[in-house]
């Protein structure tokens, strides 16, 4: 293994969770008389956190006040329904499972909320560290969180790679002073990652792997 230690994107990363941040978006959008959003449109505004999710999936002219409440509506719902359509990638487990099999320290660094993070964590990769979006610490691409899933993993940043498949993963990297291995079956595309500055992209859990 080239590396000590890995760190993980959640969301298009490891789990594809975007059936379930449709669903949830577009039963709150129904539920105020919005229309609703389709998959791609929902793969398009991922990334960011919940916020610039719900910003992005209501019209332009919403007040500030009723996107508020209609966010906090979201989050509500999402905060129990948040494993309707999950699932990991294929070949995604034992991926993680080998790189823990050989030694290596691997965690999980989100822009979902903290408790949703670690929810998630503990049901499809028991035993992992998981950092999620909290009110103390900066969301990505800001390097804050991956610097604390480094010191609590005890490495330092010539040990470690971070694993991701959108821009804000490949500004993340960049932030933290960190090699970067991006996926293309996630969020965004080859030519996305590319056009963002990824410059090793990897097509499968097992390309990930060798890459590694």
């Amino acid at each position: 293994m080239k590396y000590n230690a890995v760190l993980f994107d959640l969301d298009g990363t490891l789990l594809d969770t975007l059936g379930d941040l449709q669903l949830g978006v577009n039963i709150t959008l129904e539920k105020h008389g919005y229309p609703t959003r389709t998959l791609e449109e929902i793969r398009a505004f991922v990334g960011n956190g919940a916020r610039e999710l719900m910003r992005l999936a209501l019209p332009a002219a919403t007040p500030e006040a009723e996107r508020e409440a209609i966010l906090a509506e979201y989050l509500d719902w999402y905060a129990t329904n948040f494993c309707v359509k999950a699932a990991p990638y294929p070949g995604v487990k034992a991926a993680v499972d080998a790189l823990v099999e050989q030694g290596v320290k691997v965690a999980v660094v989100s822009n979902k909320p903290d408790a949703t993070t670690k929810k998630l964590g503990a049901m499809f990769f028991p035993g992992l560290p998981t950092f999620g979006q909290r009110d103390d610490i900066p969301k990505k691409p800001a390097p804050e969180m991956v610097w604390k899933a480094m010191e609590t993993l005890g490495v330092t940043a010539d040990e470690a790679v971070y694993v991701g498949d959108s821009e804000v993963d490949v500004a993340t990297a960049h932030n933290a002073g960190l090699p970067l291995v991006a996926v293309n079956w996630g969020f965004r595309t080859t030519q996305q990652l590319l056009a963002a500055g990824a410059q090793t992209i990897v097509n499968t859990a097992e390309e990930l792997l060798s890459a590694l």
